[in-house]
């Protein structure tokens, strides 16, 4: 049976879930708005499921609107505040490292004449706050920083850059999809105006996903139509996949400390062990500041899809990087902002790890690489 290290790009439903999912689809099939009986059964499982993810994320149930997924959760904040904004502000501060779920719309705004200010990274992949204090003008209305990088797994100061936002009167946006349930998430402490999330990256189904909204932050809607989820986001709302991932942020938060801490144990025995085995290998990004399941290593001298491949036949699912970009034949744009070369970041590859990962699966993850990168290096002619 093949090994898992890819819970970046998307999760196994999780059996607890799954068993929600299922009685939701075959015995909650009434339409949450609908005011007789199924109809009041359906948005009763929506309203728990609303307040299981604001314990999750420590926020009111009400702040919460739910999407397709962190994508159309992104657009919303995205282009909805930009898009609610006065005329004259017309500019946007995005991060260099951010999603294609973040980079899209913006480039849309620009489209629309709003001028986007890209930040800087570094070798760690962290933004630096004051870069974005730097990049401030008077008609700056948005701010979008991610909270954990889906490649790296760096962990950005959030809460540095929110105090700067709110002394500055900007609407910050913290795409979260990344971090929600590996690392704590309190959108109070932290001081966001706007949080995406996402349920597939959660141990729950695909297409579904919710944006906190801070009460009295103005947001435009990308989607016309009925007056769901409080006039946030029209159309009907997915109650089986709702109901999945208000279990999967209650299984998060009973077992977030305790999964963190065993999932930390077994990248530093992964990471450890290949700087070891393989030489001309690294670490990118921080090593200290990032979420406990996520190692992206290069291995100079290989093509990573070649060694994708080769661990897919092997018996094992890694990725060079975001699923999203898969097909892409460029290199990672978070690594080349990082200042990697095109041949290093074609080198690098993400490993993340999940629930259903052992010590004994790291440990085989590791022969296999070692052996992998041997035979590719050789092939190429830089053994």
């Amino acid at each position: 049976m093949p090994f898992y290290f890819d819970h970046n790009a998307t999760t196994p439903v999780a059996p607890e879930v799954l068993e929600t999912l299922a009685s939701c689809l075959g015995e909650v099939y009434g339409n949450a708005s609908s005011i007789h009986y199924f109809g009041q059964s359906a948005k009763q499982r929506m309203e728990a499921a609303r307040r299981q993810l604001a314990s999750l994320i420590g926020c009111q149930p009400g702040s919460l609107v739910f999407s397709s997924g962190g994508t159309e959760a992104d657009n919303m904040a995205v282009l909805g505040v930009v898009r609610a904004a006065p005329a004259a502000a017309r500019h946007a501060i995005v991060s260099a490292i951010e999603h294609p779920a973040v980079l899209g719309p913006c480039e849309q705004l620009e489209r629309e004449g709003v001028v986007v200010t890209g930040l800087r990274v570094g070798a760690d992949c962290l933004v630096d706050p004051d870069d974005v204090r730097r990049a401030l003008r008077p008609e700056t209305v948005l701010i979008s920083i991610m909270h954990a990088n889906n490649e790296t797994g760096t962990i950005q100061p959030v809460a540095e850059i929110a105090r700067i936002a709110r002394s500055a009167g900007v609407t910050l946006h913290v795409d979260g999809v990344q971090a929600l349930g590996k690392i704590p998430v309190d959108v109070e402490a932290l001081g966001v105006d706007l949080y995406s999330m996402s349920a597939h990256k959660l141990y729950a189904p695909k297409g579904v996903g919710a944006l906190y909204v801070r009460k009295g932050t103005a947001l435009a809607p990308i989607a016309y139509g009925g007056h769901h989820e409080r006039d946030r986001r029209p159309g009907t709302e997915n109650v089986p996949g709702i109901a999945a991932f208000g279990a999967a942020a209650e299984l998060a938060t009973r077992t977030l400390s305790a999964e963190s801490e065993r999932l930390g144990a077994l990248r530093d025995r992964l990471e450890n062990a290949l700087l070891e085995r393989i030489p001309r290998a690294g670490v990118n990004g921080s090593r200290s500041r990032r979420t406990p399941n996520t190692a992206n290593l290069y291995f100079d001298g290989i093509d990573g899809e070649a060694l994708v491949i080769a661990l897919d036949l092997a018996g094992f699912a890694v990725s060079t990087g975001a699923a999203c970009s898969s097909g892409a034949i460029a290199p990672s744009h978070v690594l080349m902002a990082m200042g990697l070369s095109a041949e290093r970041a074609r080198a690098s590859m993400r490993f993340s790890l999940g629930r259903s990962n052992t010590e004994e699966q790291v440990d085989a993850l590791v022969e296999a690489l070692a052996g992998a990168v041997a035979r590719l290096r050789s092939i190429a002619g830089h053994a």
